[in-house]
């Protein structure tokens, strides 16, 4: 390691992609994550037991309380008395650093199943990110995990690396919100970053709104102990578990967005052209069956839900006030050079979980065509496997940190040693 460079051609360098969804972790060079992890855990806080505390210490303190953590979609799906949900991000940053190296840990033991300072670390990061956290983030995985060498990247780049492109306009729809990112020969143009709130979670109010007006209960599975089978509209029949722990708000309303989840990305379809009930009256219906056994086929609505993305003002008490897709991605090309725009309209990337619904990527090319100038070529990139749409920013991660080319790009242990956190800003664009 001479120079302060990473060097050595089998790095077996990990990938993180934290997301607002999950956190995506695996070793570069494959084509998938190992791991997805959800960006939630289960707290539960236990009184400590006499024996471990000080005698003296108890008389003059309150009684305290330790907290367990439930990590991971098994542990975090049994039903606990007192077990509160809490994610550990906010607008794409790390907002609670002690669940995050919660998660981290977890997913060096469980997961990777190899100790932290074998492995360099690559790291996915909102391209609004703060140089504070930033450098927090550097600090921990040098000082905490002892990594040999690490690297940032903004996550809209990777996900252009991924799609084969180092200059794009990156559009992430994802749970929390969509937004377009410039990206200009692997950097982002941070002056032309557009965000609208309009995500996968406001489908899944949007989606609950829908089911307690048709008066369609949403049962979570843990509620269930059988049902039995009932006819199309009918009241569905199921028994209630016996024995079911008091459960925490949080953690029912954890389980029912699951179902809504699931709800959202069976049934939901964008239609081709702004919504128009009678042409989507003519579509088939799609059947769908909740947990408890009822079941029912949904027809213009799974359009009229989805419509919200790409046109906010067919939302009730919202107005003009949010952007919907196609003017995301039109408003974010306009804040750049004029030189550039030509090849961010000829490469528009799509990712993000939330871009999976049907036809969406089909509905932004209409959106986009009657919105570009003519002189420019427009031309939609969207992975056609549901992998890679999910994992974008994880599989550019992936192909970069494997790349030979980027080798010397790594922050090394050396130069974190001479030079402190803020090598960060310097070797991280």
């Amino acid at each position: 390691m001479s120079g302060g460079v990473y060097g050595g051609d089998e790095v077996g360098a990990l990938v993180f992609d934290i997301g607002h969804y999950a956190l995506r972790a695996g070793y570069a060079g494959e084509d998938s994550p190992k791991a997805q992890i959800p960006s939630v855990v289960g707290v539960l806080e236990q009184a400590a037991s006499v024996e471990m505390m000080d005698v003296d210490r108890i008389k003059e303190a309150a009684p305290a309380s330790e907290k367990k953590y439930f990590i991971d979609t098994v542990a975090l799906n049994v039903a606990k008395q007192d077990l509160e949900i809490v994610g550990y991000l906010k607008d794409g940053m790390i907002e609670d650093w002690d669940i995050f190296e919660k998660i981290l840990n977890y997913t060096y033991a469980k997961c990777i199943k190899s100790e932290s300072e074998f492995h360099p670390v690559l790291m996915s990061e909102a391209p609004w990110n703060t140089r504070a956290k930033r450098e927090k983030l550097t600090e921990i995985m040098f000082e905490k995990y002892n990594v040999p060498a690490f690297y940032l990247v903004k996550n809209a780049v990777l996900a252009a690396f991924a799609n084969g492109r180092s200059t794009g306009i990156v559009v992430d729809s994802g749970s929390t919100h969509t937004s377009a990112v410039p990206v200009y020969d692997g950097y982002v143009l941070s002056q032309g970053i557009v965000k609208s709130p309009l995500g996968g979670d406001f489908l899944t109010m949007q989606c609950k709104q829908l089911l307690e007006g048709k008066d369609i209960e949403v049962v979570p599975p843990y509620m269930i102990a059988a049902k039995e089978a009932v006819k199309d509209f009918e009241k569905p029949k199921w028994t209630r578990k016996s024995n079911l722990p008091e459960v925490t708000k949080s953690w029912h309303n954890y389980m029912m967005k699951e179902v809504i989840r699931d709800f959202q990305s069976t049934a939901l379809q964008v239609a081709d052209a702004p919504y128009d009930e009678e042409t989507v009256s003519t579509i088939p219906m799609v059947h769908y069956e909740f947990p408890n056994g009822y079941h029912q086929d949904f027809g213009c609505e799974r359009f009229k839900i989805p419509e919200a993305l790409f046109d906010p003002s067919s939302i009730k008490g919202v107005g003009n006030t949010m952007l919907g897709v196609g003017h995301v991605v039109t408003t974010s090309v306009g804040m750049c050079d004029i030189d550039l725009r030509p090849s961010l309209y000829g490469n528009v990337i799509v990712t993000g979980g939330n871009s999976l619904l049907l036809g969406f990527s089909d509905r932004l090319n209409r959106d986009l065509s009657a919105k570009t100038p003519q002189s420019m070529r427009l031309k939609i990139i969207s992975a056609s496997g549901s992998g890679e749409r999910r994992f974008g920013a994880w599989i550019g991660g992936s192909i970069l940190a494997s790349l030979g080319s980027f080798q010397q790009m790594w922050i090394s242990k050396q130069e974190y040693e001479e030079g402190g956190k803020t090598q960060v800003e310097r070797k991280c664009p």
